[in-house]
C-alpha cells in the first residue's frame, strides 16, 4: 500500500505548498505565459497523483480492474506491487477518488454547459442590439461587430459564432495603433485559447473550493491570461501605445481610483506595461519550464517504479 499513500501524500503537499511558493514568487508577472505552464503542470499533477492512486487500490480491491490496468504487463510486475496486501479498505478508497473524479467531470460539465448558455444570450443580446438589414450580405469569416452604445468596451464573444465586439463609444475614443492594440489584446485571447483554460480552473475552484491549488490556479489565470494578451498587444504595437489603450478604455469606469474586484488590477497592468521588469533570460526559462514538466513526471516515476524495478531484475 506504500505507493497509493506516497502518491495521495505528495498530491496533499503539491495542493498545499505550490499556492504559497507560485505567490511568492517575483518571475511570474514577467513571464505570464510561461506561470500558466507552471501552474497547469502542478495542477496536472495533483490530478495525477489521485488517478493513479485509484488505479491502484482498484487494483488491489477488483481483480476486473486489475486485468485492465495490468493487462500488458508481466506477473513479476504484478507482484511487485504486492496488491494482495492492501488489505479489504483499498476498494473504499477506489471509490472516494472515483467519486472525486465524477465530481471533477459534473462540475466541468456545468461550467461548459454555463458558459455556452452565456454565450447564447449574449449573442441573443448581439443580435437584437446590432441586427442584420434586410437582404445584407454577409462577408465571409467577418468577425467584427460594431455595437451602438455610449459605454467604451471591446471584448471577444466565442461560440459556434465568433464576434469581436466593439462599441461606437470606443472607435470614437481610440484612434489608429491603440485601437490596433486594443483588438490585438482580444485576438491574443482567442489565439491561445485562454477561455478553455479558465472553464477548467473554473470548474476546479467551484468543486473544490477547499483544494487551495485549484482556487490559486483560478485567481491567478484571470490574471495571468490579462497579461499575456497585454504583452500579445505591446509586441505588435508597444508597451506605451497599449498602456494608453488600457487607458482609454477603462477611465470612463473609474477603475483607476476605487475599482471594483474585476477591474481593480488594471493600474497594475498599465504600470507594469510602462515600467516593465526585465524579462528572465532564455536559460532561466528553460530551466523552469523543464522543472514545470518534472512536477507531473514525479508522481508518474513514483507510480511505475515498482514495475521498473521488477522489469530490471528479471
Amino acid at each position: 500500500m506504500t505507493v497509493p499513500f506516497v502518491l495521495l501524500i505528495l498530491g496533499a503537499l503539491a495542493a498545499a505548498m505550490a499556492p504559497r511558493l507560485l505567490s511568492r514568487a517575483r518571475w511570474p508577472e514577467r513571464e505570464p505565459v510561461l506561470a500558466l505552464w507552471v501552474w497547469q503542470c502542478v495542477v496536472a499533477a495533483v490530478l495525477l497523483c489521485c488517478v493513479l492512486a485509484m488505479a491502484l487500490t482498484a487494483s488491489a480491491a477488483w481483480s476486473s480492474v486489475r486485468g485492465n490496468v495490468f493487462a500488458f504487463a508481466p506477473h513479476g510486475v504484478v507482484a511487485a506491487y504486492g496488491l494482495s496486501e492492501y488489505g479489504r479498505w483499498a476498494g473504499a478508497l477506489a471509490v472516494m477518488l472515483a467519486l472525486g473524479g465524477l465530481w471533477t467531470a459534473a462540475m466541468l460539465t456545468r461550467e461548459v454547459r454555463g458558459a455556452r448558455s452565456r454565450r447564447r444570450r449574449r449573442h441573443a443580446e448581439l443580435r437584437a442590439r446590432a441586427p442584420r438589414l434586410p437582404d445584407e450580405a454577409v462577408p465571409a469569416g467577418e468577425r467584427l461587430v460594431v455595437l451602438e452604445d455610449t459605454r467604451t468596451d471591446a471584448w471577444w464573444l466565442s461560440g459556434a459564432e465568433p464576434r469581436l465586439v466593439i462599441t461606437t463609444a470606443a472607435l470614437r475614443r481610440l484612434k489608429g495603433r491603440r485601437l490596433d492594440a486594443v483588438l490585438a489584446h482580444e485576438q491574443g485571447h482567442v489565439t491561445a485559447r485562454h477561455d478553455v483554460l479558465l472553464h477548467c480552473a473554473g470548474a476546479l475552484a467551484g468543486g473544490f473550493p477547499q483544494v487551495p491549488v485549484f482556487a490559486a490556479f483560478r485567481d491567478q489565470v484571470h490574471h495571468l491570461v490579462e497579461l499575456a494578451a497585454d504583452d500579445t498587444a505591446s509586441r505588435r504595437f508597444g508597451r506605451l501605445t497599449t498602456a494608453l489603450a488600457l487607458v482609454e478604455l477603462n477611465e470612463e469606469r473609474g477603475v483607476f481610483g476605487t475599482a471594483p474586484a474585476p477591474l481593480a488590477a488594471l493600474p497594475g497592468r498599465v504600470h507594469r506595461l510602462l515600467d516593465p521588469a526585465p524579462r528572465l533570460s532564455v536559460a532561466a526559462r528553460l530551466r523552469l519550464t523543464a522543472c514545470a514538466l518534472l512536477v507531473p513526471a514525479v508522481p508518474l516515476l513514483i507510480a511505475f517504479s515498482p514495475g521498473l524495478g521488477a522489469l530490471t531484475r528479471t
